[in-house]
């Protein structure tokens, strides 16, 4: 699984993302520009020790990654609810920035791509940690949660 955060702004979040992804066994892909240094102390204590185990890939623009991939879904407000959707064994999820989520213009080119969580009306969206643990969780419940420990041990 790879999980992508498109113009980051939050250190903390990216950090909790961080953690998830190596929790989870996913690659965590950044697409500049970033609203953070990655040498920043925040971004790395929210990682806890985990930073060194992320696999971590920046990308100069979205663009470069979004016609190289077989399955991708990309996080916003709008679109068809994430439940709807059964998940490949190596999708790629997309999740925009804290502030302004994708670029409508991309929504728009993609809409058959776009998945939403599901929330009460009036609210306007998750934090950006939540919505991506919520949305790779399903993807893994949907695969058994390939090499996870369902033991406990």
């Amino acid at each position: 699984m790879h999980l992508v955060l498109v113009h980051p702004e939050i250190h903390s979040n990216t950090g909790n993302i961080a953690r998830t992804s190596v929790a989870i066994g996913a690659d965590l892909h950044l697409v500049k520009p970033l609203g953070f240094s990655l040498e920043d102390r925040y971004l790395k204590r929210a990682g806890l020790d985990y930073w060194p185990q992320v696999r971590l890939h920046i990308h100069e623009s979205m663009e470069e990654l979004l016609p190289m991939q077989a399955e991708y879904w990309l996080f916003s407000a709008h679109g068809r609810p994430f439940g709807d959707v059964q998940f490949g064994k190596d999708p790629w999820l997309f999740f925009g920035r804290e502030s302004a989520g994708l670029e409508p213009e991309i929504i728009a080119a993609h809409e058959e791509r776009v998945l939403r969580i599901p929330m009460r009306l009036g609210v306007r969206s998750l934090n950006l940690g939540n919505a991506v643990a919520i949305a790779a969780y399903e993807a893994l419940r949907q695969q058994d949660y390939p090499g996870l420990d369902l033991e406990g041990r």
